[in-house]
This record gives structure tokens, C-alpha cells and sequence, in this order.
């Protein structure tokens, strides 16, 4: 069993779905998990407020009322790759990602997720990720490490402030050459079903991004990807929009059945620079990894 020594937090809804407790909205807020384990968990005293004072069973329910728990997990995948911290300061934290690694506990993994990962090797329980890379992709992570300058950080994630550059390989017809040709993708994602992929349906634009040839070898051509706007699987569906799907893709254009992890065959699609202006220290921030897609 592993049991996480950092605390997941929910909110409630501002509107009640017709509940009277806060075991009954857990309940209900997480389907996945037998109402027994939830049971237990507030029984055990696994689950409290942002005080510290304990969840009940009778505990009412409020709205946005934050609610902290613990993830358990009987059976945890190890993933065997390593992370590598880049650069770290008193305010923030770059790491590289390693494909299959999650970023944060969700579903089977509790401690073997960067964020996890990152705190152990530091010592820092105050460092939390920034933003979300998908788990088949690698690359730039940046984490925060002082919780009164975190929101200067998100403020240039929501406001767009953060330039990425992705890299990522495809398959493309051997008999064009796209080196140097670039494209302007806009169209509108929602989500799909099952609930986590996305679809392009028609509509106002709701998702941008900016696409070019860097480099092709035979039928795999190597892509820069800078997103403008961060839809889930923005790129992924930008690139299937072209006409190449991102090579090794389990979602798009078909969704693969579930099976376990293929290790020899990543998502080739690469988180690879990170650019912005530090919102504490006024200067320019510009962070690189040293990992390549290959053609060959």
C-alpha cells in the first residue's frame, strides 16, 4: 500500500448537488473509489479541513470549502526513468521530465510523480508544479518553491506571459519536402468522450498554435510546436489538424486500447524551452534541455 505524505485537496461547488455531508460529495466527486474506502479514510482520520480539524461523517457540507486528503494506492507502477533538476533558486525550480512520469498523484500513482519525486530529493514539502505536461511527455517542468511568490508565477501562465517551444516527430510522405514550411493552427477543442481526450468541432477558435519544419529524414519529418494559447492535447490534435499525427500516439487519431506501458516507444513530443520574464526578479528567464528527438 502506499499511502502519500502530501495532502490532495478538493474544493466544494459554490452550488450543492443535493448533498448534506462533505463524505457525501467525495463520494460522489470521485466514482473510481468505493464508498467504503472513503468511509475508512474519514473514519481513520485521513481526511481534515485547511485547519487541521477533522472531516466526520457528519461533517456538513460548504460551499468552496477546501478539503485535504491523502491518496492510497495498493499497487504503484515504479517508473524507470530519472528526473534531473536544471536550475533552482529560492522562488522557483526547473526540472526535466522523463516520458510516463505523472507530474502530480493522480489515479494508481501516489509518490512516483515528479512533483513527489522533486520533494524528496530536496527536502522541499513547499515545492508545487506550475503547470501540467501530459504524461507521455517529456521535457521542461517549473516548479514553485516559496508559496508567497507562487502566484506572480501562475500569473504568467494565465496570462499567457510563459513562451513555450515543444519539438516533436511525425510521420509525413517522403515524396514532399516540408523543411522550412511553417503553419498557423486555430480551431476549437472540447472535450470528447471518453471524458479525457479532445475533439476539433466547428466554432469560434478557441485554441492556437504555430507549427514549423525543422528537419526530415525519409517518411519522419522533426516539428517545432509553439502553442499560444494551452488547450489539453492542443498540439497533439494541431498536429493530427496538419495531417501528422504526433508519431507514437496512444490517444490521436485512434484511441489504442489500454494496455502496459511500451517503454521503447515514447510519444516523441518534447517540452523543450521555456521562456519569460521573472516576475520577482525582473529578469529575462530563458531555460533549454539538452534531450533531442531523433529521425533515425
Amino acid at each position: 500500500m502506499s499511502i502519500s505524505k502530501y495532502p490532495s485537496k478538493v474544493s466544494l461547488p459554490q452550488t450543492n448537488p443535493g448533498i448534506s455531508s462533505v463524505l457525501e460529495f467525495l463520494i460522489i466527486k470521485f466514482p473510481n473509489i468505493r464508498p467504503e474506502v472513503w468511509r475508512q479514510r474519514v473514519a481513520s482520520g485521513k481526511v481534515h479541513c485547511r485547519d487541521g480539524s477533522l472531516i466526520t461523517a457528519d461533517s456538513p457540507f460548504q460551499a468552496q470549502q477546501l478539503v485535504y486528503y491523502y491518496r492510497e494506492v495498493d499497487i504503484e507502477p515504479v517508473i524507470p526513468f530519472e528526473e534531473k533538476i536544471l536550475f533552482q533558486d529560492e522562488h522557483i525550480l526547473v526540472a526535466f521530465k522523463p516520458h510516463f512520469l505523472v507530474i502530480a498523484p493522480t489515479g494508481v500513482y501516489v509518490e512516483e510523480c515528479l512533483q513527489n519525486r522533486l520533494r524528496k530529493k530536496t527536502g522541499l514539502d513547499n515545492l508545487q508544479a506550475l503547470h501540467r505536461l501530459d504524461r507521455a511527455t517529456t521535457g521542461l517542468v517549473l516548479f514553485s518553491l516559496d508559496p508567497a511568490t507562487r502566484h506572480l508565477y501562475h500569473n504568467l501562465f494565465s496570462g499567457h506571459e510563459i513562451h513555450k517551444t515543444y519539438h516533436a516527430i511525425a510521420r509525413v510522405s517522403n515524396k514532399e519536402n516540408l523543411v522550412g514550411q511553417q503553419w498557423e493552427v486555430k480551431n476549437r477543442l472540447v472535450k470528447s468522450e471518453p471524458g479525457f481526450l479532445m475533439q476539433v468541432i466547428e466554432g469560434e477558435p478557441n485554441s492556437h498554435s504555430l507549427i514549423r519544419c525543422l528537419a526530415q529524414s525519409g517518411d519522419k519529418a522533426l516539428f517545432e510546436l509553439n502553442p499560444i494559447t494551452g488547450k489539453t492535447h492542443q498540439l497533439r490534435l494541431h498536429m493530427q489538424a496538419l495531417g501528422w499525427p504526433i508519431l507514437n500516439d496512444m490517444y490521436y487519431p485512434t484511441l489504442q486500447p489500454k494496455a502496459d506501458d511500451n517503454y521503447s516507444k515514447p510519444l516523441q513530443l518534447l517540452a523543450k524551452e521555456l521562456r519569460f520574464i521573472d516576475p520577482v526578479t525582473q529578469q529575462s528567464r530563458v531555460f533549454s534541455c539538452d534531450t533531442e528527438l531523433s529521425l533515425g
